[in-house]
């Protein structure tokens, strides 16, 4: 298995520092996932997050000429989690039908809009008339 810059492999977690964790990804080959690489939220104690000998997956961030493989568990996650498919409504509804009696052309749901919005604007004017007593229009004193 040859490496490649954005591939996901599995690794096993060799040694932990306060910078990182180094993880072997096979063949003789170990990578640094820095800290800010551990997880998708804040690490302070790299311990919390991973010990020696756990199997993690990384993704491969950069191979340097000199032999240094940056890797991130991060990234591994977020990639991972963004290629699998969302459900964003339930399955059985039946989204043909109409929630009302409003045509499909724009023009029909402005007007609907309009009348809607006409409606309401009669309804506050009413409601906020000054209501004049009748002394001040000229009645019996």
């Amino acid at each position: 298995m040859s490496l490649e810059v954005g591939k996901i492999i599995e690794g096993r977690v060799e040694g932990i520092t306060k910078f990182g964790a180094f993880v072997n990804i096979g063949k003789g080959q170990t990578g640094l996932v820095h800290i800010s690489e551990v997880a998708t939220s804040f690490v302070e104690n790299i311990h919390d997050f991973l010990e020696e000998g756990q199997k993690v997956r990384v993704k491969v961030m950069s191979l340097d000429k000199g032999g240094k493989i940056a890797l991130s568990i991060k990234k591994a996650i977020l990639q991972e989690q963004s290629s699998q498919p969302k459900v964003t409504r339930p399955i059985d509804y039946d989204w043909s039908r109409k929630r009302d009696n409003i045509g499909d052309s724009f023009e029909d749901k402005l007007l609907h809009f309009k009348q809607q919005s006409d409606e309401r604007m009669q309804s506050m004017k009413h409601g906020n008339e000054p209501r004049r007593s009748a002394s001040r229009r000229g009645g019996n004193r």
